[in-house]
């Protein structure tokens, strides 16, 4: 019987917990997802980056109910907790019991509360953009490593020509100039509209890296044993792409999907940073950070709470992303 590349590395750690006393003396079975979460687990890493993660996805989930709590919209103005030169009277940037991280200087909005949606839109963006990449490089790099001939060389073609695209200056031409042809120079855009463009345009530029990997996972995997099985026993093109490739290839798409996530975030923060990704008006890191370039030196707690949160958020996305491929990988000794 031929065995799956995952197969082997599962069969032979089971045998190791045989002499455990939970495993009864005897051998205990567990499939890859069972060992790669137990070696997750014991990862101190991996537990402390994943509660960071799981806490910033609760507060973004939670922001209205937070705003309710707060007593505070992202777009009220307390101006009266200004001084003549627009900066927050009291200590740090304003901060009280009543304002957890200060006013911004100038318009007098609550820091803690824009972060909050912040937070929110930026996991939005970058969780949405994410699985829409992650679903067409899947897509196209299994049908060209499959398939190969004449649709792989279109596929390849069509990444090569994606790749050589230069990212930034074709997202500095589009976003704007889609705004103006769907609202004019006059008409305010809606959030939901530009947060649906940016996902686009990292969709559109996103997916290459995945399709590269996944193609080249599955030209390793065509030609193995229980490939040739399946195929000779009738299997039709659905369910040997979703039913016996798909799943010998699923960490290093889990791995590089979550490596995603956090290269979206720090994308739309700099889009946004340089002023055509979300405007003011909506929540952003990315703005946030670039007003409160004028008030470095008279007010660094105004640049201090958004740059760390948004720091903590990537590093910790980073660092489960390294421990999840630790994790996955058979070989591993953690």
């Amino acid at each position: 019987m031929s065995l799956s590349p995952v197969e082997p590395a599962a069969l032979a750690e089971a045998e190791t917990i045989g002499d455990r006393p939970e495993a009864g003396g005897g051998i205990v079975g567990r499939s890859p997802g069972q060992l790669a979460w137990a070696r997750l687990r014991r990862d101190r890493t991996a537990v402390v980056s994943g509660a960071m993660l799981a806490l910033f996805v609760l507060v973004a989930l939670a922001a209205p109910l937070i705003e309710l709590a707060y007593g505070i919209g992202p777009r009220e103005q307390f101006q009266g907790r200004l001084d003549g030169f627009g900066m927050p009277l009291g200590y740090a940037g304003g901060v009280t019991g009543e304002h957890w991280f200060g006013l911004e200087p100038g318009l007098g909005r609550d820091i803690f509360i824009r972060m909050v949606y912040g937070l929110r839109s930026s996991l939005l963006i970058a969780s949405a953009a994410a699985v829409i990449t992650a679903a067409i490089g899947i897509v196209l790099g299994t049908v060209a490593g499959y398939l190969g001939g004449w649709l792989d060389a279109v596929i390849n073609w069509i990444t090569d020509l994606t790749l050589a695209m230069p990212f930034l200056i074709i997202a500095l031409a589009l976003t704007p100039t889609i705004a103006l042809r769907f609202y004019g120079q006059r008409a305010a855009v809606p959030p939901a509209f530009q947060i649906g463009v940016l996902i686009a345009i990292f969709a559109i530029f996103g997916w290459t890296s995945t399709a590269r990997l996944v193609r080249g996972q599955v030209i390793a995997l065509r030609e193995r044993e229980f490939v040739e099985a399946a195929r000779a026993s009738g299997a039709g093109l659905g369910h040997m792409l979703f039913r016996q490739l798909l799943p010998n290839i699923s960490a290093p798409v889990l791995v590089s999907f979550s490596l995603a996530v956090p290269a979206y975030i720090t994308s739309e923060a700099a889009l946004s940073f340089i002023g055509v990704g979300l405007t003011d008006a909506t929540p952003s890191f990315g703005r946030m950070i670039y007003r409160s370039l004028d008030y470095l030196q008279t007010d660094p707690a105004y640049v201090f709470f958004p740059g760390v949160t948004i720091f903590l958020l990537v590093f910790a996305f980073n660092l489960f992303g390294d421990a999840l491929r630790d994790a996955l990988d058979p070989k591993s000794s953690r």
